[in-house]
């Protein structure tokens, strides 16, 4: 079975109640049930982490090199300077789809750069916790495409 490792970084620890006119309104672990229910219809297996903190996310990574065929990851504030977790990524070898719930390409100039963007597969942004699941369907779709390759 497919194996997707789904990671959130700095701050989406509180979603509900992190700015919801930008972040919506339900929880880290409301999103991760949506994903979990979209998993389980395309035969997907998901795993979640989050950390405010880039080393254990990397250390995340690292323990799952080799069990995992892909990577959905909202980076958060590390999206715009976490250059040791793109190493991170890059070093997994696997695909990876970068996600954000609002478009951080409408907001602040500093928001709009992403350092995650040119390693990642696509970038889906602006559509709240629904990025996450069209997310899981484009890895699935992909990681399957190129097992039949």
């Amino acid at each position: 079975m497919t194996r997707i490792l789904v990671i959130n970084g700095p701050n989406l620890n509180i979603l509900g109640r992190r700015n919801p006119g930008i972040y919506g309104v339900k929880t880290l672990e409301e999103v991760n049930r949506e994903v979990g229910q979209k998993a389980q219809s395309l035969g997907v297996e998901v795993a979640f982490y989050q950390s405010n903190v880039e080393g254990e996310i990397i250390n995340c990574i690292q323990e799952n090199w080799g069990r995992i065929e892909g990577i959905v990851i909202n980076p958060g504030a590390l999206t715009h300077y976490g250059y040791s977790l793109k190493d991170a990524l890059i070093d997994a070898a696997v695909p990876v789809v970068e996600v954000h719930l609002g478009n951080i390409h409408a907001r602040e100039e500093w928001r709009r750069r992403s350092v995650i963007a040119d390693i990642a597969r696509g970038q889906i942004a602006g559509f709240g916790w629904r990025s996450y699941t069209a997310a899981i369907e484009i890895i699935a779709g992909l990681i399957n495409e190129e097992k039949d390759l």
